[in-house]
């Protein structure tokens, strides 16, 4: 039964590269602590090279020239382990989430699916390498004799059935203590090492060709378990973790953006991990939520703040802080990250965030990717992708909240509608209810339909006994003159309880017109006591 086992070396400087792939070039150190004792906690291969170790001060390494510094980021290798995990989980239901830099997957039966292990091997460093980070991955036919080997081999490495020893005896013994620098793990592992260097094993093969019994005496039982990884004869379980759907990207800024256009390069990557992630599990996603925290608590301008935008600030005597939130929901589900980095910026343009910037989060809700096949006899339509940006862009031209697809209200009145956002689900909606109403319409029986002007025309209204006898509207000169018949009145209000309270009387009048009558509906306001002309009657 194989293992595999995906290693990823010097992590906490690796999820620092992920967010900014342009300092792969150079060399780089990560601080921990405060200043100004911070020290170097973490390093890639190219700072070792020049003679950079860890431990060192700040003050110490900064007289290094193209040596970069950057500081330890929790949310980046947060980010980092959730992609990691993601890229196991592509491949086998069963895998260990063993530690925030290594992850451990069981390959039985994936060999119908992915091919041999030496294939589904680098097809998982492929991945991760798509996802941002240089891992290190090993197969064996046991957990501890893959971690092992992922951890002193670089690149891909397939260890046959019966030759762990053999493979894994011209490691180093560090590779059989995890940790990172300064932890209680480390510590011990560096306490055992000691001694067995004092012992003169200095390898897992000398480690392994020790006797067990006065191994057993002096280190006890952890002694015979790190022999038994020396020997990768030791058998075990994966402890299996559940899989979580949660598809997130974020990043500390080293200094605040106060422009639009070097965060639109940042987001762009941030997309394209996101994206990456959403297709190794196969998914895409229908709403984008992106939150910015502002520097120094600054809240965004309440005039402009858009609706979604939500401001959090804490009470008084506690350090104030501060968040922008703009959440973009879309009309299908859809794996683009142009589509979707030219969506943020036209919504970032007409709502920007009022301050500089510190940190970006950014998270997709994932969705079921759409299959979608044209018929042979339907009309083609454009491509969610670009109606959806079609539709921001014209947004932006007339203002949000003005372009969409009408909703009617569930009241009665007329002519109640509200804008929302347009969705090509509607067109069925709509198609079902024009033939409906060509159903109801199936007795070949005339219909008569109402032309409603837009706006109303104002008009003056004579009564008599209470009932219109004469209108008057100054935009149409033929509608006009004594009213030759008239039924009504129909009178109807609500929304009493607010401002915006409503009550009116409708009447259909006939008026003398070159062709004899022309029918129209009058409408009267009866809170203003204004006098409509509402349609005319085709």
């Amino acid at each position: 039964m194989p293992f595999a086992c995906i290693y990823v070396p010097d992590f906490p400087a690796e999820a620092i590269l992920r967010s900014e792939p342009g300092l792969r070039a150079n060399a780089l150190a990560v601080l921990e602590g405060k200043p100004p004792l911070e020290r170097i906690f973490a390093l890639n291969e190219k700072a070792r090279l020049a003679d950079i170790d860890l431990g060192m001060t700040k003050n110490q390494v900064e007289a290094c020239t193209g040596l970069v510094l950057r500081s330890r980021s929790l949310v980046q290798e947060t980010s980092a382990h959730a992609a990691l995990l993601d890229c196991a989980q592509s491949f086998s239901p069963v895998v260990e989430n063993t530690a925030c830099d290594t992850v451990l997957l069981d390959l039985a039966g994936l060999e119908s699916l992915f091919g041999q292990p030496a294939k589904i091997a680098r097809d998982l460093a492929r991945r991760a390498s798509d996802l941002g980070m240089e891992a290190n991955v090993a197969v064996a036919s046991n957990p501890d004799a893959a971690l092992i080997a992922a951890r002193g081999f670089p690149g891909v490495t397939v260890i046959a059935p019966g030759k762990e020893a053999e493979r894994l005896g011209q490691l180093s013994l560090e590779v059989l203590f995890g940790g990172f620098p300064g932890s209680e793990e480390e510590k011990q592992g560096q306490e055992l090492l000691d001694t067995l260097e004092r012992w003169g094993v200095r390898n897992l093969r000398a480690l392994a060709a020790l006797p067990e019994i006065p191994l057993a005496e002096r280190l006890g039982q952890r002694g015979l378990h790190l022999q038994k990884l020396a020997r990768g004869n030791l058998k075990r379980t994966l402890v299996v973790v559940d899989p979580v759907l949660s598809f997130e990207e974020a990043a500390e800024l080293e200094y605040p953006l106060l422009l639009l256009e070097p965060l639109a390069l940042l987001l762009q990557h941030m997309l394209e991990q996101l994206c990456a992630r959403l297709g190794s599990r196969a998914l895409a996603t229908q709403k984008l939520q992106l939150k910015l925290d502002l520097e120094n608590g600054c809240i965004a301008d309440e005039a402009t703040e858009p609706a979604n935008a939500n401001s959090q600030k804490q009470e008084a005597g506690h350090p104030r802080t501060s968040s922008f939130t703009r959440t973009l929901q879309l009309p299908v589900p859809m794996l683009d990250a142009k589509v979707f980095l030219k969506l943020l910026q036209l919504d970032l343009s007409a709502h920007p965030p009022g301050a500089p910037i510190v940190k970006v989060h950014l998270s997709a809700e994932p969705a079921c990717a759409r299959h979608t096949q044209s018929g042979l006899f339907q009309p083609v339509a454009p491509e969610p992708e670009k109606l959806e940006l079609t539709l921001a862009r014209i947004s932006g031209l007339v203002g949000e909240g003005r372009a969409g697809s009408i909703e009617l209200l569930d009241t009665h009145r007329p002519e109640a509608f509200r804008m929302q956002h347009f969705s090509p689900g509607a067109r069925q909606n709509q198609k079902a209810s024009k033939e409906q109403c060509e159903d109801q319409a199936g007795n070949g029986a005339p219909l008569t339909a109402l032309r409603i002007f837009r706006p109303p025309l104002g008009a003056m209204v004579k009564l008599r006994d209470g009932k219109p006898a004469h209108v008057v509207c100054e935009r149409r000169q033929e509608v006009q003159g004594e009213i030759v018949w008239l039924a009504g009145p129909w009178r109807s209000s609500g929304d009493w309880w607010q401002q915006d309270g409503w009550a009116r009387e409708e009447w259909d009048i006939a008026l003398p017109a070159e062709t004899g009558m022309a029918l129209y509906r009058l409408t009267r306001d009866l809170f203003r006591g204004r006098w409509f002309v509402e349609g005319t009657y085709d």
